[in-house]
C-alpha cells in the first residue's frame, strides 16, 4: 500500500485549496483513507475519514468547510478545505487502515504543508 498527498500550498485566509491523496495496493470497499494535520508545536490532530462503507465523517473544526470526494478513475481521495482559516495551518498527511479511522492507522503518505495567511 502507498500512499502521497501533494497540493499544498499558501492560500490567503477565506481561500480554498483541495488536496490530493493518490493511493495504490488497496480498495475504498476494503480500507478507510482518513485525512490528519500537524500544525508546529502540536499534536497529530484528526480531520476526516471515508470509511470502508462510504461514510464519511469531520471533526468539529472541519465539519461544514471541508469534505472528502473521491476519483475512482484516478484512485485518489481528495480534501476539499474552503473557508480556510489561519488556525488550519498545518502539514496534512492522507493514512488508510483496513479497520478504519482511528489514532493507529496502518499506512500514512507522507505531509503536505498548508499555509494560511494573508
Amino acid at each position: 500500500v502507498q500512499l502521497q498527498a501533494s497540493g499544498g500550498g499558501l492560500v490567503q485566509p477565506g481561500g480554498s485549496l483541495r488536496l490530493s491523496c493518490a493511493y495504490s495496493g488497496l480498495t475504498l470497499e476494503d480500507f478507510a483513507i482518513g485525512w490528519w494535520r500537524q500544525a508546529p508545536g502540536k499534536e497529530r490532530e484528526w480531520v476526516s475519514c471515508r470509511s470502508s462503507d462510504g461514510s464519511l465523517d469531520y471533526s468539529n473544526s472541519a465539519t461544514g468547510r471541508f469534505s472528502i470526494p473521491r476519483d475512482n478513475a484516478k484512485n485518489t481521495v481528495y480534501l476539499q478545505m474552503n473557508s480556510l482559516k489561519p488556525e488550519d495551518t498545518a502539514v496534512y498527511y492522507c493514512a488508510a487502515d483496513m479497520s478504519g479511522c482511528g489514532i493507529s492507522m496502518d499506512y500514512w503518505g507522507k505531509g503536505t504543508q498548508v499555509t494560511v495567511s494573508s
